[in-house]
């Protein structure tokens, strides 16, 4: 008889023969960036995560280039809103000054924005309304402002968020025309429309003030639009496709993985984060075991990047590894 349980009976030959592993070269972690002056707010809802304005974020940045986290996800909550979102290509606005502090400052961090409107607009969705709905081609332009500002920022990758049809292909054109060829796009190729992003709404002042998302985002289901949607944007000129969120799909990562030749993220959201740590604040898990399991479940589903807000937490357990 075979014994499977031969190569579990030690941790040595358990590591030998394990399949998957996590690194610290999975992970990018996501910062908000609030316009103004002393900021350093925690955000009730995600604990041990906060919002800073430039003059108080070097010290969360020391602490991911000690950690050696290699990216950094922008999300940059401004002073004034208006109906379409204008500060989102403003050349001096927070998302671009903190790129510019960033790159100027730590140099060795890869400088991720996130690129859509929700954080920039007085009613919260995610691009120019009609009809109390987004009109998805007059958003397409202001994207394309959005990202050549970005880019003249000096930003190293985007990662445009508002699932408007045809957003790579605008994107694409629009940084190849503006001189920036070589600038990558990490699309949110998968995104549903879910429930897990409640916490974030708060971190990022992006509640919309009316209806929800389910227009633009995707059905939570189903399965085979995921695969038109990644086509869509892997034809246009994606670089990474990701899905989001991660745990409650991981079938979309591993189908995602076994049909497209290109990089896969996931985006282990807040609603995620915000579980783990609420279970284990009343003692009903092992926060630290957690959170590295459902780290790795990502990656065992097909994930070749993370993105999530236990970067941090994740690098301190693997360093001790």
């Amino acid at each position: 008889m075979f014994r499977t349980r031969r190569l579990r009976k030690t941790e040595n030959v358990r590591r030998l023969v394990r399949e998957n592993k996590l690194s610290v070269d999975d992970f990018i972690y996501p910062l908000f960036i609030e316009e103004g002056q002393g900021i350093e707010k925690e955000i009730p809802s995600m604990p041990g995560i906060k919002r800073y304005s430039l003059d108080t974020i070097s010290k969360e940045l020391d602490e991911l280039v000690e950690l050696n986290i290699p990216a950094v996800l922008l999300f940059g909550i401004p002073a004034n809103k208006d109906e379409v979102g204008t500060e989102t290509w403003n050349d001096n606005g927070i998302m671009q000054q903190a790129i510019r502090f960033i790159k100027k400052n730590y140099p060795s961090l890869y400088v991720i924005t996130d690129v859509c409107f929700c954080e920039y607009t007085s009613h919260g969705h995610c691009g120019v309304l009609c009809d109390h709905d987004v009109d998805n081609d007059a958003t397409l332009l202001n994207l394309a402002k959005q990202v050549i500002s970005h880019a003249k920022a000096g930003v190293d990758m985007v990662a445009p968020s508002g699932m408007m049809d045809g957003t790579i292909a605008m994107i694409r054109e629009s940084l190849d025309a503006a001189g920036y060829p070589n600038l990558p796009i990490m699309g949110y190729s998968v995104k549903y429309a879910s429930a897990f992003y409640g916490p974030f709404r708060d971190a990022a002042d992006s509640a919309p003030s009316f209806g929800d998302r389910r227009t633009y985002q995707m059905d939570p289901a189903n399965r085979d639009e995921a695969q038109r949607e990644a086509t869509f944007d892997d034809e246009e000129g994606a670089d990474i496709l990701m899905v989001k969120p991660a745990l409650s799909y991981l079938d979309i990562i591993r189908d995602l993985k076994n049909n497209f030749d290109r990089p896969i993220a996931c985006y282990n959201v807040s609603g995620e984060y915000a579980m783990v740590k609420a279970a284990a604040e009343k003692g009903w898990i092992d926060g630290e075991r957690v959170m590295m399991e459902s780290l790795l479940s990502m990656k065992r589903a097909g994930a070749d990047i993370i993105i999530t807000y236990f970067a941090k937490e994740a690098a301190k357990v693997l360093s001790k590894k």
